[in-house]
């Protein structure tokens, strides 16, 4: 499979800031997450050099494979995403994101692919939420970084 969804925008915080957050990566994808639509509670499960697993109240993401990149102007994060929420439907990604030291503060690049998620729910899933999810990425890492109190 292809590329599902690929989009960027400009984050107001500095290379050093989002090199910081991603020496946790647990408590920096609970707190992207977080800032997502609909999601009321979001924990941390259990966390490994490679791995991060985080409950919300709509399932359990399991995001592995984590693999960082930091150059001084650049980073680079590739992961696999597992998704199951509830018994409906379980969803698996690959995720590649990129921040780019800009003039402005980062730029910040997401691509999502290789969407997999059996059954009809799923079918809606792949065919309907493309748009919304790379947007809710987008905008949760964006809000998440962007906080002063980081």
């Amino acid at each position: 499979m292809g590329v599902w969804f690929e989009g960027s925008n400009e984050i107001e915080c500095s290379i050093e800031k989002v090199k910081n957050s991603l020496e946790d990566p647990g408590e920096h994808y609970v707190g992207v997450v977080a800032h997502m639509p609909g999601m009321a509670n979001v924990s941390l499960v259990e966390q490994g050099t490679d791995f991060v697993t985080i409950r919300t109240n709509e399932g359990l993401m399991k995001r592995t494979r984590i693999r960082k990149l930091m150059e001084a102007e650049r980073v680079v994060v590739e992961l696999d995403e597992e998704y199951e929420a509830g018994s409906s439907v379980t969803a698996r990604s690959h995720f590649l994101e990129e921040f780019t030291r800009t003039d402005a503060g980062v730029k910040y690049r997401v691509s999502i692919s290789d969407v997999e998620a059996r059954g009809f729910l799923g079918f809606l899933y792949r065919k309907f939420g493309r748009s919304k999810m790379g947007a809710a990425f987008l905008k949760s890492c964006k809000t998440y970084l962007e906080r002063a109190d980081m």
